[in-house]
């Protein structure tokens, strides 16, 4: 698990996201850019699988800044963090988190900001846990020019 200075997250939440997070939204990612993907565990990043042109290091979210936009499931127990320090760097991004995380104080200040993607299914984060998990997650576009506010995969 990454280096927090500012905010550890909980061990739980050092999972790998499955290829097909990813895959489903290729065509909302941009093959030209110079994608940051902050929130780092030990392994291949499967944006980088994809094809994609990506920053993925061992090195603390908070005090870093990289890349054109940021595509990525950040640690869902700092996500209030995360979202607050995003609102600051003011970059486009694409993450994957609960959906209760839109019924939030925290999450006021981009609710006019926020674009959706529903993915077409629950995603299970831990799979060595064999059972699914108790949430379902969204992705959550910031300054990413979609079609619509809200798209259903």
């Amino acid at each position: 698990m990454a280096t927090y200075s500012k905010v550890p997250p909980k061990v739980s939440d050092d999972c790998e996201t499955p290829i097909e997070v990813w895959a489903n939204i290729q065509q909302y990612i941009p093959k030209d850019k110079k994608i940051w993907c902050p929130f780092y565990f030990k392994g291949t990043h499967h944006l980088q699988t994809l094809g994609y042109d990506i920053i993925h290091r061992d090195e603390d979210f908070f005090e870093n800044n990289h890349g054109d936009i940021i595509v990525d499931n950040p640690p869902f127990s700092i996500k209030k963090q995360v979202l607050k320090k995003l609102l600051e760097i003011d970059k486009p991004f694409i993450l994957i988190m609960p959906v209760s995380t839109m019924c939030y104080q925290y999450f006021k200040p981009l609710k006019d900001k926020i674009q959706i993607i529903i993915p077409p299914k629950r995603y299970n984060f831990a799979p060595h846990l064999k059972s699914s998990p108790s949430f379902d997650c969204l992705y959550f576009c910031y300054k990413m020019n979609l079609p619509q506010d809200i798209i259903f995969l």
